[in-house]
């Protein structure tokens, strides 16, 4: 599959973008930052490798403090390879997660040449970003799971000592919200943020320099 084939893949009128259109960006940004959000939801339709492969690499080119790259993707998509990813997902979030076509456990090596890498979690944390991005830019939807048994998931993974476990990533293509369970679905809805300027600080933390008042 070429590259223009892979980014024009064609969202249906129910997508997760359109339900999303309720999101307002005060200044300017592109929709894609701002019409991505997190369903529940997957259809049963399987992702293609290279379309998976297109996310992962869009990870691969995320920003990096001293070319370090520190993110690891162990990536379920086999039968075999999920009902195993399956196994340390708690059950609140099992739910749903299990009609996601492919889990990813994002991980970050924590040293390099031995020494302690202070950016693995920074990085790992721009990496998936890209996979989201790009993702919906392909028309599929991301979920990250923090809630899973991380000690269990090291186990039965064979994860060694050097890295650390952030998200599970649930992906696949976006499902019908009413074939959620009922507790799901009023919650199936993209979330609205604060305003801008209660995160910005200008110079410094000083009571006068803070707009988040």
């Amino acid at each position: 599959m070429s590259h223009s084939e892979l980014t024009t893949i064609p969202v249906s009128a129910n997508s997760i973008k359109e339900e999303a259109l309720s999101r307002i960006a005060d200044h300017g940004a592109d929709p894609l930052f701002i019409n991505r959000w997190s369903s529940r939801a997957f259809a049963a339709r399987p992702v293609a490798e290279q379309t998976l492969l297109a996310v992962l690499e869009a990870a691969r080119w995320a920003p990096s403090s001293n070319n370090f790259q520190p993110w690891r993707f162990i990536v379920a998509r086999e039968e075999s390879q999920l009902k195993l990813f399956h196994e340390f997902i708690v059950p609140g979030n099992l739910e749903w997660a299990a009609q996601a076509p492919v889990l990813i456990l994002l991980l970050s090596s924590v040293q390099e040449d031995g020494k302690l890498n202070g950016a693995h979690a920074f990085d790992t944390g721009a990496a998936w970003a890209s996979i989201a991005l790009q993702a919906s830019l392909l028309g599929l939807n991301t979920r990250a799971i923090g809630g899973y048994d991380r000690v269990k998931a090291r186990e039965l993974l064979s994860i060694p000592a050097n890295f650390e476990l952030h998200a599970v990533v649930a992906l696949g293509y976006p499902g019908s919200t009413e074939l959620l369970p009922d507790k799901f679905k009023d919650r199936n809805v993209p979330s609205g943020r604060r305003p801008l300027r209660e995160s910005i600080i200008w110079g410094d933390f000083s009571t006068e320099s803070r707009t988040d008042k």
